[in-house]
């Protein structure tokens, strides 16, 4: 073949078709497939329906070093591969199948649409499959398209649950979801599921197939270990600008109403944010909202408690990670109704935004981005102030423990969580679907998930990973423009759409001996800190992560793993319905008591809500989820 010329990949089923008029340029080394000039290709694909030969084409441009070695390990290989899971099963590559496109009815998405990019790249090369994801909750509302796709007895191919209850016991109930062991389908296209992921797998078939049927997998599988399962940070914790905090001198903090004055303080350090802007301690926004305020069950996330437990699906208890207590939320001492009087005084004081009513997520994200916070809960959002520049500068935020933390850690559940992975039985392919799945699941492809391709975001130095020069800029999910080779965009928009996990990314991978998670790995923990980094770990005693300072101080709530046998309790329709109409209540008087004109209104609103949630329902549905509580309290003793 002469340099540069392309050639396409034809499945040769068995030496079916014989011809002298078509000769192979390169024969594969498998014997599965011969490479054809482009002319001769095209004609032997207008023959396939004659002969019916099950020659399963795809286009495939073929460097001449792919022609010489029929090898290909560069970014994009089509090559068939196996996925790293110690002799599991082989998948075969993209060449080699017919190029599909699986409908994936996701709960939890935030996008619609074709998945496009690095991570569609990385899917089709390696598959054959387009994405064509439908989001639940940008199509019509999720209850809405759920009993729309119900209707028509359709769940798409790919099915993805945000819990595991009502609507994942509906479907299984109407025969909407693929039985994973049926035709031996797990046994065959499951085996990194089966090896990575066994107790998931016994956990389903308890819990949802009668002890003897799959119909999907938990996420989220952890190691089958004690210790807490995050990385370098909590899902709650109390960040603060720790450069400016510095300034202050680091004031102690005893109680989580001890912030306030620190925070005003810091504030007329810095009144205004790099544009000019004002700055505030709480910009918050509503449309993350549930059965309350998200940012005011947040207080309860740093006591240890937080609203279900893999167990009850929640509504108005806070419940202990660790300990056989609950809250109601509408408790008078408790953390719920003290983050509401927090924020009130807050406002009082001036640090509370008076956008936050009104705004979405992405305007509070711009505004972190300016310097318009002050404190956040979520460590993962603080990346969006703390870019490197700021960070060298020694700016940015960190976590300012106060004494009387515990924050709650979901620990490692070897078991899997509450949101489902599935498949739909209409689904024309359930072997191509399970196979996804299945790499995902495999150390392969939760390393791929979690940092890209590697070439791309990260490389093998020594056997260990280490982020490239690409990587820093790129990770965690930032607008770094990616080459065409992989998959061109945008590295944040070429991240998987799926918004949901396989395995912690605190599990050690067993390819490499390192965590999923880049932030973990010995290469970027050995980087020569910032200032920012710096600064805090000094002021924390060596401490080099916020976790590693918590675990140190049993300053963590760590929830253990559930195996109950027996599916989630489902609410009565009778009760769901007051749940939801009391929610409301809760919810709307929430924001409005933040925002009243003075302590006599806030006590006004206050006994105004518990009358109407109260009336509506609160206390039955309240009765229910600590029965569930109770039953969990039992669980945990077994």
């Amino acid at each position: 073949m002469k340099q540069g010329e392309t050639a396409v990949a034809v499945l040769w089923w068995r030496g079916a078709f014989q011809s002298e008029k078509y000769k192979p340029i390169y024969r594969c080394k498998t014997y599965k497939c011969l490479y054809f000039k482009k002319r001769e290709a095209t004609a032997l694909k207008s023959l396939r329906k004659t002969f019916s030969l099950l020659l399963a084409t795809t286009m495939l441009i073929v460097s001449t070093a792919a022609c010489t070695s029929g090898t290909n390990n560069g970014a994009g290989s089509t090559a068939s591969t196996a996925p790293s899971a110690g002799g599991a099963t082989e998948t075969a590559g993209s060449s080699e199948q017919e190029e599909i496109t699986l409908d994936v009815f996701s709960m939890l998405s935030n996008f619609s649409g074709e998945q496009t990019g690095w991570f569609a790249k990385v899917i089709k090369d390696k598959f054959n499959i387009n994405l064509n994801i439908i989001a639940s909750n940008l199509e019509g509302g999720g209850d809405v398209k759920f009993a729309t796709m119900m209707a028509a007895g359709n769940l798409g191919d790919l099915v993805i649950f945000g819990d595991d209850g009502q609507k994942y016991l509906d479907s299984i109930k109407a025969g909407m979801l693929v039985d994973w062991t049926k035709d031996g389908l797990l046994d065959s296209k499951g085996q990194n599921i089966l090896k990575y992921a066994p107790k998931a797998i016994e956990k389903n078939k308890a819990n949802f197939g009668g002890g003897s049927s799959v119909y999907g997998i938990g996420f989220d599988v952890g190691d089958d270990k004690p210790g807490p399962s995050e990385a370098k940070d909590l899902t709650y914790n109390p960040n603060l600008r720790w450069d400016l905090y510095e300034k202050l001198g680091r004031p102690e903090i005893n109680t989580m109403e001890d912030y306030l004055p620190v925070l005003k303080q810091m504030q007329e350090l810095e009144p205004t944010s790099e544009s000019g802007r004002p700055t505030y301690a709480f910009s918050m926004w509503a449309d993350w909202d549930g059965n309350m305020m998200v940012l005011t069950k947040a207080w309860a996330g740093i006591h240890g408690f937080d609203e279900g437990d893999g167990f009850n699906p929640g509504g108005f208890s806070l419940v202990s990670a660790d300990k056989d207590e609950y809250q109601g939320v509408l408790d008078e001492d408790g953390y719920y109704m003290r983050g509401l009087k927090l924020y009130f005084d807050a406002n009082q004081m001036g640090l509370v935004d008076p956008d936050s009513m009104t705004q979405k997520f992405e305007d509070v994200v711009n505004k972190m981005k300016d310097g318009q916070l002050l404190f956040t809960f979520f460590p993962w959002l603080d990346d969006t102030y703390n870019t490197a520049e700021h960070m060298a500068e020694g700016k940015g935020f960190a976590l300012v423990p106060f004494k009387e933390e515990r924050t709650f850690s979901y620990g490692y559940d070897p078991y899997g969580g509450n949101r489902v992975w599935a498949i739909g039985s209409k689904t024309k392919h359930p072997d191509r679907v399970l196979e996804l799945i299945d790499w995902l699941y495999s150390p392969e492809g939760n390393m791929i998930s979690s940092n890209g391709p590697e070439g791309l975001g990260w490389e093998l130095k020594d056997g260990k990973p280490v982020l490239t020069a690409f990587g820093e800029q790129a990770l965690p999910a930032n607008d770094t423009a990616v080459p065409e080779e992989f998959g061109g965009g945008t590295w944040k928009d070429g991240m998987s759409q799926l918004n949901n996990s396989t395995f912690k990314t605190t599990n050690i991978n067993p390819d490499n001996g390192e965590p999923y998670d880049y932030n973990l790995w010995k290469s970027t923990l050995e980087k020569s800190p910032t200032k920012l980094d710096q600064d805090w770990r000094a002021a924390m005693g060596g401490a080099l992560t916020a976790k590693e300072y918590l675990e140190k101080n049993n300053q963590l709530a760590i929830m253990r793993p559930l195996f109950t046998g027996t599916p989630p309790s489902v609410i009565s329709d009778e009760l769901e319905q007051k749940r939801g109409q009391v929610a409301q209540v809760i919810k709307q008087f929430s924001w409005k008591m933040i925002f009243a004109k003075n302590e006599a209104e806030f006590n006004k609103l206050r006994q105004e809500m518990l009358d109407k949630a109260k009336g509506l329902g609160y206390d039955e549905v309240l009765a229910w989820n600590v029965e569930q509580n109770k039953k969990v309290f039992g669980y945990r003793k077994q």
